[in-house]
């Protein structure tokens, strides 16, 4: 290591907000200095569960601002309500399009199966 171009590494005291004291080793400082802390894990929001988006506006303008991609989100309290209903009614119409074609599945199958027959028999005739 090259003398004289690392910084002196000591120990400081860190005083929390709460008035608690520990030991660590820094640059920061001279020895023995002491390190008072404005902010700490111990009281700040975003370590003590504080922040809520929703209290700042963040949330809504960014539900606000991209509302046309999800169309379950945002809206007024009419249109929330109107969509269960919406979705009820999609589910039934769903349910009758998958009845009408079980019931005509068959119908299209058998000319199919027919047709298949009549090439099977077109093949195994003798050509002359």
């Amino acid at each position: 290591m090259k003398a004289n171009i690392h910084p002196d590494y000591h120990k400081i005291t860190v005083v929390m907000t709460d008035g608690t004291k520990y030991e660590t080793r820094s640059t920061w400082g001279k020895e023995g200095d002491v390190l008072q802390l404005d902010v700490d894990p111990k009281t700040h929001p975003a370590w003590v569960g504080g922040v809520n988006l929703r209290k700042t506006g963040q949330m809504e303008k960014f539900t606000n601002k991209f509302a046309f991609l999800d169309r379950t989100s945002g809206g007024t309290a009419a249109k929330k309500e109107a969509q269960p209903q919406q979705a009820a009614a999609k589910k039934e119409d769903k349910a009758e399009v998958k009845a009408e074609a079980k019931a005509a599945a068959p119908k299209a199958a058998a000319p199919k199966a027919e047709k298949k027959a009549e090439k099977k028999e077109k093949k195994e005739e003798p050509k002359a």
